[in-house]
Parts: C-alpha cells; sequence; structure tokens
C-alpha cells in the first residue's frame, strides 16, 4: 500500500486542508452533520459505512477540529458528534460541490436531491467566484501569489 503523504507544510490552501477532509466519506459525514445527524448510528446507517472506517473518519474529523465529540443531549451515556465553527465553515465547500454535481453527474431531467432555502422554499443561488466589486470571475481571470504574511499566529480552530 502506497504511503500517503501530508500537505501540512504546503502553501497552497487547495493542498493543506486535504489532509483534513480529503477523505470522500469525511464530507459524507460533515455533509450529514449539516443536515441534524449526531450520533455514531445515524452516520452509520446514513452512510452504511463499517463501523471501524466509521469510527476512524469521526476520530480524524474531531482531531482536525471539524467536530467535537460532546456529551449525548439527552443524558445518556453515548456521546454526540457536533460540527465545530471550523466544521461549519465547510457549507460553502459543500454548496459547491452539491452544484457542480448537479451540473455534470446527473442527466438531463434526472431526479436528484437540490439545496433549497427552508424560509424561501426556493433552490440556493449558484455560487460563483466574485471580485471584490461584485464582478463574477471566471478561472481566466485569476491567478494565485503568494500571500504576504500579517503577523500573529494561524487559526487553527
Amino acid at each position: 500500500m502506497v504511503k500517503r503523504i501530508t500537505h501540512e507544510d504546503s502553501a497552497c490552501g487547495v493542498a493543506r486542508p486535504l489532509d483534513a477532509i480529503g477523505d470522500g466519506w469525511s464530507l459524507l459525514i460533515v455533509r450529514d452533520a449539516f443536515g441534524g445527524l449526531r450520533r455514531f448510528g445515524e452516520f452509520q446507517k446514513s452512510l452504511g459505512l463499517a463501523k471501524n472506517i466509521l469510527a476512524a473518519r469521526l476520530k480524524h474529523l474531531v482531531a482536525y477540529g471539524i467536530m467535537d465529540a460532546v456529551p449525548a443531549s439527552d443524558g445518556s451515556a453515548y456521546q454526540e458528534y457536533v460540527l465545530t465553527e471550523k466544521g461549519r465553515g465547510l457549507f460553502p465547500l459543500l454548496v459547491a460541490l452539491r452544484q457542480w454535481g448537479e451540473d455534470f453527474f446527473f442527466e438531463p431531467g434526472e431526479r436528484h436531491v437540490s439545496l433549497v432555502d427552508r424560509q424561501a422554499g426556493r433552490p440556493v443561488a449558484k455560487m460563483r467566484p466574485r471580485s471584490e466589486d461584485g464582478k463574477v470571475l471566471q478561472p481566466e481571470d485569476t491567478v494565485v501569489t503568494m500571500r504576504p504574511v500579517r503577523g500573529g499566529k494561524r487559526k487553527t480552530d
């Protein structure tokens, strides 16, 4: 088996987070947490994932500060998994991934789930990268550059 490398020293904002969320199961766990699931058994039932793999993914998400393991809200001896601020910060990524999937992985007219504004009952608007003045940006309108260091420590959770 090939040893997985770490991106912890990468200066790239795409590469570094992959150590925390690069596994598809991890993103599906986070998706389900946004949907209100909190208990190990709920995640297991939703994903059909082997218990040992689910346990490892949850432990990983907790270790990276994406989820917290907290005492069960019903006072039982169980624990629940809740998204941290860092975990909730994944919401735009999941929305963008969902919208990309809807655009490119379903046949026209094929049924699929979609994200809807709870109050308005309408689909969520397409996510689009924008410049500071609001202009929609295309890939050719952007360039990756090294960002200058601005004092202080990096936020870790």
